[in-house]
């Protein structure tokens, strides 16, 4: 996912009363994020301050890693949460969490 797709999405699912495999560590994600927030600020004045291209495209390799940590931690909460419950209830709806798992693993590995 690029940076400019985040936040393009609507949620698959109702959040409703939902409990999401991340609450346990939620603010450790967030505290990578805002990290990751960071970096692309200090990428921006990189550009902005004509900064070595070298050392621009380094930067943004780091916030790309960054982010593509939060990504692999969520997606691990998720397959141990969310597709675990959906897998004891068996069906369709076990069938369409995976999916939905797999069509994300598809999306970080492009």
């Amino acid at each position: 996912m690029s940076i400019a797709e985040i936040g393009t999405t609507e949620p698959a699912e109702p959040t409703d009363g939902h409990t999401h495999g991340y609450d346990a560590h939620k603010d450790d994600l967030l505290k990578r994020l805002r990290r990751a927030e960071g970096q692309v600020r200090g990428i921006q004045r990189m550009v902005e301050e004509d900064s070595y291209c070298i050392d621009v495209i380094t930067q943004v390799s780091a916030a790309t890693k960054a982010l593509e940590r939060v990504a692999l931690a969520l997606l691990d909460d998720h397959l141990s949460h969310c597709v675990s419950d959906a897998a004891t209830k068996g069906g369709a709806i076990a069938e369409g969490k995976l999916k939905e798992a797999s069509d994300a693993i598809a999306r970080l590995v492009r």
